[in-house]
């Protein structure tokens, strides 16, 4: 029988549901458009959540909190922060973001030698799985992923996870790719310009989903990470993905948007197929 590990964030970073709540929409700046699924929180405080696909939230935040940072953000905006006391203050809950331009660097072609690898973690033949009911469900914001170990410069070409079971009636995950900050290697910056989503039927969750980042032309600089965020309440199941103790690459997950990232003893069945330069 394979051994299960039920990996419930929540657990292990406790959020509590006393405190002030606050909640509104948040939009994008001079318009009544929403912003979906953007992610808010008190950085590294583990107090934190998502708007929902209509741009609406509701987060619980203790007295204790008052004097730390609220964060809005979400890819393709720039990002948005108050201190807790003032937003508490002078704001009636809603939030505009300003959408983001992203600067194209300029472009050297020359002859390169590539070679293709695959990173991460592949227990595509290991009884172990790594399982998400998310009982403890608070709004979204769950993040957990694989540090890709990587000295050179790497083209993603495409994202796997390997599935064992399912089921949920619909999956609906956003996938981030963060570049490792070479300095503090705990620190950790979203490079995508815009949201990377998935949204399957149960049918359509294989034994590995396969993710085509071509199209992006994402460029990474030695280490970087994947993760696989939940970003609404997906309702009543799980979703699990196999499983090692002792894979190429480290775990990393957060309980809620903004935050504390902490390194995890299981490596789930992520991978990353690039081409690096040689």
């Amino acid at each position: 029988m394979k051994r299960i590990i039920n990996f419930a964030i929540a657990c292990m970073f406790a959020q509590t549901s006393l405190g002030q709540q606050i909640s509104g929409t948040v939009f994008e700046v001079n318009s009544e458009i929403p912003v979906e699924y953007a992610n808010i929180g008190i950085f590294g405080k583990n107090t934190g959540t998502c708007s929902d696909q209509n741009g609406k939230y509701t987060l619980q935040i203790n007295p204790e909190h008052h004097s730390d940072t609220l964060i809005f953000s979400c890819i393709g905006y720039h990002t948005y922060s108050v201190k807790v006391s003032d937003f508490i203050n002078q704001n009636n809950g809603n939030v505009s973001l300003e959408k983001r331009t992203y600067d194209i660097s300029e472009v050297v072609i020359r002859p390169r030698k590539i070679k293709q690898k695959e990173l991460g973690n592949t227990p595509r033949n290991q009884i172990m799985i790594v399982c998400f009911p998310l009982k403890n469900y608070q709004g979204g914001g769950y993040e957990l992923g694989v540090l890709m170990s990587n000295k050179k410069t790497a083209f993603i070409k495409e994202v796997n996870l390997d599935v064992e079971r399912c089921t949920y009636d619909t999956v609906f995950l956003r996938i981030n790719i963060y570049q490792v900050h070479k300095k503090r290697k705990n620190e950790f910056e979203n490079i995508l310009s815009s949201p990377i989503y998935l949204n399957l039927s149960k049918e359509e969750v294989k034994d590995k989903i396969t993710v085509d980042l071509r199209h992006l032309n994402l460029v990474v600089e030695g280490d970087f990470l994947v993760t696989i965020e939940y970003v609404k309440d997906l309702g009543t199941g799980k979703i699990c993905f196999r499983s090692g103790l002792l894979f190429a690459g480290t775990s990393y997950g957060r309980s809620t948007s903004h935050g504390t990232w902490g390194k995890w003893p299981v490596g789930m069945g992520l991978s990353a197929e690039v081409d690096v330069e040689k």
